[in-house]
């Protein structure tokens, strides 16, 4: 038998449910039924419309979908407007105010503290320039992962930004297809550093080479079944299948097809696709892709770029690109300019500046990365000086400090009802102390520091350096806010996940344990090592022991346990619900 949320997507999902949407948005929160409610939230999120966790009642999250990272000219100060004029709720964040847009793991944006009655008018401000939130979340293919500079990188291997397109219209745009099994991720990865990460999506197509009737022919290899969370990662696995690009569209969807028609229905904690190909495996799911899926012999994979791969894969500057900041030359003799968001959170006023120094400085194009970093595209030479003299860039560095470029930190308990403990303001609050604390050499360019709530790992944690997940511990008889501790994750060359060295450790010692980490790594380093290199040199008891917790003098923003109440940074009861002008009502009106 089904369950239930298969139930739900069978009376209504897909396209239908933005009327109903739009219905309750008129007539307010309280005009959905308190008891289908649940059911309606689930239903909400094919249209990137998430309510947020207890408490918040009657506030709403809106994740958009923009394939690629890509925000045309006008698109990103639409998104900053929204948030100034729509994200403000009844609390402030203590490092970031009040209205601001998060930056996602996927490229995308969300929008928090937004009210029901205002949804309608925030898709027309946005869907006015282009930007739709639809297919952004639920079960259904997300936000359509890839190079951010596709079509503009010097060195790209092939470009990718035309399938991306493709598959974006014709396949995440088919609401036959809305109703997955879960949700499922697409990345296509044109260029040489991998940068899409292809090894932790449901499919992924990795840039590579064969030889067709004598020519060196480039395309893409296709690998299935990655991904995180639940503490069960999974690298994606090779399918065996070479593809040019004017046929990718066609396999991707057939893998799509194959999964919404196989896929695991009945069991939640089973059916992503990782588990999906666990229990087929390729071989079985590459012959029935070829019978009966595409009209087209399969070929089989060609030699592909993974060697040249350095995208968070912990290797050597020297080796290439391991993120998108800094300066860099396009394929036309224009420059992007990567910028270091920590944590991926803007503010309204910071989101319209960027927009408007993109728009004064380059084309009006901005890019988004994996790591929560916005791009700002086609700058001439000419403009580089005085873009760079831009007082935002002295908050948003594209040359900023090791801790501050690796930082990356999912929602948490501020608005995420599946997270243990809060991660933003935690985290922003960490990398200053690290700033002020910790010295490394002056060759150490990358420190990867992700952090997560819960096993759900939203902020890929498995993938970092340093990998940070939520939990919860006793410290002297109280329960406070704790984090697992693991080191040693990467995409590249060989995908790695993080391994777990300390467990539950209470969040005002972590940064005292990460200080005495980074101190043992910089005293025991060979010259140039990085740090992953430096774990896969040092055996785990050492390490378990160089990584002791500490008490310091930082100062935890939320030690006791902020998933007990409604808002980690606010006091007293909470005002929710709310109208639509944000004015407290009873929940039993």
């Amino acid at each position: 038998m089904a369950n239930k949320k298969e139930e739900w997507k069978a009376g209504m999902y897909g396209d239908e449910v933005r009327e109903k949407i739009i219905k309750f948005a008129e007539k307010g929160w309280d005009s959905i039924p308190e008891d289908e409610r649940e059911m309606w939230f689930s239903r909400f999120k094919f249209w990137g419309v998430f309510h947020q966790r207890s408490g918040q009642e009657s506030y709403f999250m809106i994740r958009l979908a923009n394939t690629n990272g890509v925000l045309e000219p006008g698109q990103l100060r639409a998104i900053g407007e929204v948030a100034r004029d729509y994200a403000r709720g009844p609390a402030s964040n203590p490092e970031f105010g009040d209205a601001w847009i998060d930056l996602t793991t996927r490229q995308s944006v969300q929008l928090h503290w937004l009210k029901l009655e205002d949804i309608p008018e925030i898709w027309e401000k946005l869907e006015a320039v282009g930007v739709s939130s639809r297919s952004a979340g639920g079960d259904t293919m997300r936000n359509i992962s890839g190079c951010p500079v596709a079509g503009r990188d010097k060195h790209e291997f092939v470009d990718s930004q035309s399938v991306l397109d493709e598959i974006s219209e014709k396949l995440r745009g088919d609401d036959s297809l809305a109703n997955m099994p879960r949700k499922f991720n697409i990345s296509v990865t044109g260029c040489r550093e991998g940068c899409a990460q292809d090894s932790i999506n449901g499919i992924g197509l990795e840039p590579a080479e064969k030889t067709i009737d004598g020519e060196a022919v480039r395309g893409f290899n296709v690998r299935v079944g990655g991904g995180l969370g639940g503490r069960e990662p999974r690298r994606a696995r090779s399918l065996d299948v070479f593809v040019e690009p004017d046929r990718a569209y066609d396999v991707v969807r057939g893998f799509v097809e194959l999964y919404h028609e196989h896929g695991n229905r009945e069991n939640r904690q089973k059916n992503r696709s990782r588990f999906f190909v666990d229990e087929w495996g390729t071989e079985k799911i590459r012959d029935l892709l070829q019978a009966e899926y595409v009209d087209f012999e399969l070929r089989e994979a060609g030699t592909n770029l993974r060697e040249e791969y350095t995208y968070n894969a912990g290797r050597s500057p020297e080796a290439g690109k391991h993120d998108h900041v800094g300066v860099h030359e396009q394929n036309d003799g224009k420059y992007y300019v990567g910028l270091s968001v920590p944590i991926g959170r803007l503010t309204a006023a910071e989101t319209i500046e960027l927009a408007d120094l993109a728009d004064e400085h380059g084309s009006g194009a901005v890019r988004l990365t994996r790591r929560q970093n916005p791009l700002i595209m086609d700058v001439p030479e000419g403009e580089l000086d005085e873009l760079l003299d831009a007082s935002l860039l002295d908050t948003h560095s594209p040359d900023p400090n090791v801790f501050t470029r690796g930082a990356m930190a999912c929602t948490g308990t501020e608005f995420c009802s599946l997270a243990l403990t809060e991660t933003k303001a935690r985290m922003a609050a960490t990398l200053r102390w690290l700033r002020a604390n910790v010295d490394l050499p002056d060759d150490v360019q990358q420190i990867k520091m992700h952090y997560s709530g819960c096993t759900a790992d939203c902020g890929q944690a498995l993938t970092a350096d340093i990998g940070l997940q939520g939990m919860r511990a006793r410290k002297n008889g109280e329960m406070v806010e704790a984090l697992d501790v693991g080191v040693g994750g990467g995409i590249g060359t060989e995908p790695s996940f993080v391994e777990w060295i300390r467990q539950r450790v209470p969040a005002d010692e972590v940064p005292g344990l990460l200080r005495n980490l980074l101190e043992a790594f910089a005293a025991n380093r060979e010259a140039g090592q990085t740090f992953r290199e430096w774990v896969e040199a040092t055996g785990e008891e050492a390490l378990v022991e160089f990584a002791e917790p500490e008490e310091t003098d930082y100062e935890d923003p939320c030690l006791y346990d902020a998933k007990q109440s409604w808002y980690p940074f606010a006091e007293g009861e909470s005002p929710a619900p709310t109208d639509a002008g944000g004015e407290p009502m009873s929940a039993d009106d």
